[in-house]
């Protein structure tokens, strides 16, 4: 079994998914969080901000 090593990109995606959850916010667009781009998931986050 390979072994998929996380890049620092998948881990600052992760960071903002959970900090978008902590926020109450589950689905953007009608599309859950992980389905979404990255630039996306930050221009959402920013808008919170």
């Amino acid at each position: 079994m390979m072994k998929i090593e996380e890049t620092k990109m998948d881990m600052k995606r992760e960071d903002v998914i959970q900090r978008l959850v902590a926020r109450g916010i589950f689905k953007i667009g009608g599309k859950q969080l992980y389905e979404l781009p990255f630039y996306l998931l930050m221009k959402e986050y920013y808008k919170q901000v």
